[in-house]
Parts: C-alpha cells; sequence; structure tokens
C-alpha cells in the first residue's frame, strides 16, 4: 500500500502539540521516519524560532548595538544603471522569502518569530568617491539591526559615477547564512536582468520557507533524532574536554575587541594541482586534505595529540532548502588523534572517515552538543575547540 507522505505531513502541521506527539508515535509504530516526510507549511504567522536562532536571539539581547552577527555582501555593478528594476528585483525578493520580513520578539516568555506582509524595500543612492568607498562599504557592513522591528535586510547603492555603482547587502545571521547570500545575489541577479529588459522572470519555486523548516526540524529532532546523533557525538569527542595550547598565543583581554588580524595568500597554480592529486590518491576531498594538513600543523605547534578543530557545515540535507533565505549553517567539531608516527595517507583515511560521520550527523545544534558534554566553561576560550577552518566554494556566476 503507498503512503501519502505530503499528506501525511499536512496532517501533522493541523494538530496540536499533544496531537503531534502521539502522531509521531503512530508513525513509529508503522514504521515511518519523520525525517522522510515533506516539510509541511505551518498555519500561523508567528513560530517558534530554530535552534540556531534561539542562539543569536540571545546574542543579540545581550548586545543590541553590536554589528557582530552582519551577513554583507557588495556587487560592483558597470554599465547604466536601471533603478527601477533594482528596485522592482528586491521587492520581488522580500515577497519571495519570508525570512526577509521577518522579526523576533518576545511573548509569554519565549522567543517568536513573526512574518509579516510583503512590503517595498528601502533602497538609498549614495554619490561616493573611490577615496572614500572603503568607509562606506564598512559602515554599512557593521551597522547593527534592530530585530524586533526589521527590516533585517538593508540596501544601498553606491554611485562613484553614471556608468559604476556599488550594490551593498546586509542581512542579519538569524535571517540568513552564507548560503542564503548567494542565493539572494545569484536571484537579484536573474529578476533584475529581466525587469530591465522586460523579460519574463524565471526562478526556480521556494520549497519551503524558513520558519517552515524551524518548526518541522524541532519536531524531527524530538522524534529521536536528537539522541542518535548526540550518541555519535558523545562517542566521537568524549568526555575530556581539551583546550588547544599555541605556543605564542596571549592573554584574553576581559572585554574582547573582536578586531582579528588577516594574513592573505594564494597557492599556486602547480600547489593546486599537487593538493587535488594528493586528495585524489587518498580517495578523499581537498577539504579534508586542508584539514589534515592544518591539524598536522597545530600538532607540530603544540605538541597536543588530541587536535579538535570547528568547522561550519551548510546543514541543507534537504532537497526543499536548496532555495530557502535562512540560518541553516552549524557547526561540527571535527577531531584527530596525531601520535607523529603514521603516514599523511593514514592519517587522510581517518580524517576521510571523520567527515563523512560528520555529515551523517550534522544536523545536532552546536549548542545542544555544548550543553551536553558539559565541558569545563571559561571566558578566555570557546568549548569544545578554539580553531576553526572554513572551506568556502565561490559561485560568481552571478557577478559576470
Amino acid at each position: 500500500m503507498s503512503i501519502d507522505k505530503t499528506r501525511l505531513a499536512e496532517r501533522f502541521a493541523g494538530l496540536s502539540p499533544a496531537g503531534q506527539q502521539r502522531f509521531l508515535l503512530e508513525l513509529r509504530q508503522r514504521g515511518l521516519d519523520f525525517g522522510s516526510l515533506p516539510i509541511p507549511r505551518r498555519q500561523q504567522s508567528e513560530s517558534a524560532l530554530s535552534y540556531a536562532q534561539q542562539r543569536l536571539w540571545f546574542l543579540w539581547r545581550m548586545d543590541p548595538a553590536a554589528g557582530l552577527y552582519n551577513v554583507p555582501r557588495a556587487v560592483r555593478m558597470r554599465g547604466a544603471l536601471d533603478f527601477s528594476a533594482l528596485q522592482a528585483a528586491f521587492d520581488a525578493l522580500v515577497s519571495r522569502h519570508e525570512s526577509l520580513r521577518t522579526t523576533f520578539h518576545e511573548r509569554d516568555g519565549e522567543a517568536v518569530q513573526r512574518v509579516h506582509a510583503p512590503f517595498s524595500v528601502s533602497i538609498p543612492l549614495d554619490d561616493v568617491t573611490e577615496a572614500t568607498l572603503t568607509g562606506h562599504v564598512d559602515a554599512e557592513a557593521t551597522a547593527p539591526f534592530d530585530l524586533a522591528h526589521g527590516p533585517l535586510m538593508r540596501v544601498r547603492v553606491l554611485r562613484l559615477a553614471t556608468d559604476d555603482h556599488v550594490l551593498l547587502v546586509t542581512m542579519h545571521h538569524i535571517v540568513s547564512d552564507g548560503w542564503s547570500m548567494g542565493v539572494v545575489i545569484d536571484e537579484f541577479a536573474s529578476l533584475y536582468a529581466a525587469y530591465a529588459s522586460g523579460q519574463p522572470v524565471r526562478l526556480l519555486p521556494v520549497e519551503a520557507q524558513y520558519a517552515d523548516y524551524a518548526s518541522w526540524q524541532r519536531h524531527w529532532l524530538e522524534a529521536g533524532e536528537r539522541e542518535r546523533q548526540l550518541d555519535y557525538w558523545r562517542g566521537a569527542l568524549g568526555d575530556e574536554p581539551v583546550v588547544l595550547e599555541l605556543p605564542a598565543d596571549r592573554a584574553r583581554p576581559a572585554v574582547p575587541s573582536h578586531r582579528g588580524g588577516t594574513v592573505s595568500f594564494a597557492l599556486g597554480r602547480d600547489e593546486a594541482r599537487q593538493l587535488a592529486g594528493l586528495a585524489q590518491r587518498a580517495g578523499t576531498t581537498a577539504f579534508t586534505v586542508l584539514l589534515t594538513a592544518f591539524q598536522i600543523l597545530l600538532y607540530r605547534y603544540t605538541g597536543q595529540h588530541d587536535i579538535r578543530v570547528g568547522v561550519p557545515v551548510a546543514n541543507r540535507n534537504r532537497a526543499e532548502t536548496s532555495r530557502t533565505v535562512g540560518f541553516f549553517v552549524n557547526t561540527q567539531v571535527l577531531r584527530a588523534r596525531i601520535d607523529g608516527t603514521r603516514s599523511v595517507l593514514a592519517l587522510l583515511g581517518e580524517a576521510r572517515e571523520s567527515v563523512q560521520q560528520a555529515q551523517a550527523h550534522q544536523e545536532l545544534p552546536f549548542e545542544q552538543l555544548v550543553e551536553a558534554l558539559q565541558p569545563e566553561r571559561s571566558l578566555s576560550h570557546n568549548p569544545l575547540f578554539q580553531v576553526m577552518l572554513n572551506h568556502q566554494r565561490r559561485d560568481l556566476r552571478a557577478l559576470r
């Protein structure tokens, strides 16, 4: 007998909380996994935050004037600018993506997200020079958001000449992430081109809005998935916390300045080919090779055999979320045990298995992992790991 999973998902969405729990029990008795059901549309304009959003809501409440969790992007636009097409494109994006018209509030002691009706985006146009451009870009990227009043996407155009503009798009992390920014810029480029040329707009549909996903995620984890993933991470990380002790590290200030330094370098073409060749021989990816090399470097600097590195992951395993704007990204802790006697290929094999297993258990929210493992907390370092490796692949098609 075939099972209509869409109807099951819709039935679940219309139940009371108590009814949903009985429904989950019924699914298990029928041998069905809640995670295999489509993400249903919620019925209310207000809904609970995702676990990731809860973390950022708490941080914003602690320091509303900080702009630490902004997601900015600057796009150079050369040639005549069609401002009406630009306006229409961003208005269409706000109508298309609920996250771009969402605000956050407290109701009965609980944080909720509220989706508003579509609105026209305010897009200031400022005349600037090359000498002042960087200052304007930096100021826009770091200006704080008001999560309670919104909007949580800002758009600004800087005009250097009649045929030379810089488009600034800034979103708060609570409604966006790096993947989401790519979606926004890619769709803006398609919408702008269509409106400017009078051609029909052709975009793939948004199959799930973020608030729908947040509700689905909570029910999925509460249906037993949290315990399954937590069991894996307990086994992978153990009970003993490890603090990385770099020899040239400095004492942390009482109040962090958040002004980190930057050192930039590029791999040459030959080095990039060698990297790809090593990954092929090890049957793994360039990311795994870079991760292993970084862990070996930390081992050599610290002399510690237990190396843990934080790695952000997109956390978009469901096809419905590929075009969704929202805060999906999660953080994993990848552990390596290095004793200096094994070959690099052996370490790559272990890293490949570690990465694959982590990917299969990537949905457990990082803050829940910290809460479950209960590491000793300190204001001088982060729990579970103190260094991160972020491997990004940039899709520049929208900028061509």
